[in-house]
């Protein structure tokens, strides 16, 4: 899958065309799998324009490997990312629940982090700030984790 897909590049976020060209897939199809795909959440701005994250460049990655490469439909491959999330969130319970002192993540930075009309992250006070980034680094870490 990967072989012949350009690295991605280091931002914040990537628009809806940048994206097509990162995973191989054009953006009406982008668009389709955001209906099918409860996982791919983009956020929107001025003029509804589409801005992917990282993690849902990965994610959108993981989608074309399912559907083009492995040979899944789409309800198979949706089945696939939700058993593939509820064995990453068992697993880091699972880890969690031994770790003493381990910091809680606060799900204000979640709210925050998937808001629309959020400030920019550097608006937001510091603790926040590493709630946000622990998130989307262990989201990016659930993705990049092979599945059990």
């Amino acid at each position: 899958m990967e072989k012949n897909l350009p690295p991605i590049p280091v931002k914040r976020y990537f628009t809806i065309g940048e994206v097509g060209e990162l995973c191989g897939v054009k953006p009406h199809v982008l668009r389709y799998w955001e209906q099918e795909f409860t996982q791919l959440r983009p956020v929107k701005r001025r003029g509804n324009r589409r801005y992917y994250q990282h993690h849902e460049v990965l994610m959108i990655r993981r989608i074309r490997d399912l559907l083009y490469d492995q040979g899944f439909t789409i309800s198979g491959a949706r089945n696939k990312l939700q058993e593939m999330v509820q064995s990453e969130r068992e697993r880091r319970r699972h880890e969690e629940g031994g770790a003493i002192g381990e910091p809680r993540f606060d799900e204000s930075a979640t709210a925050f982090a998937q808001s629309p009309t959020g400030a920019a992250l550097s608006d937001v006070d510091a603790p926040l700030q590493l709630q946000i980034v622990r998130r989307e680094l262990l989201e990016i870490r659930e993705l990049l984790t092979p599945a059990a």
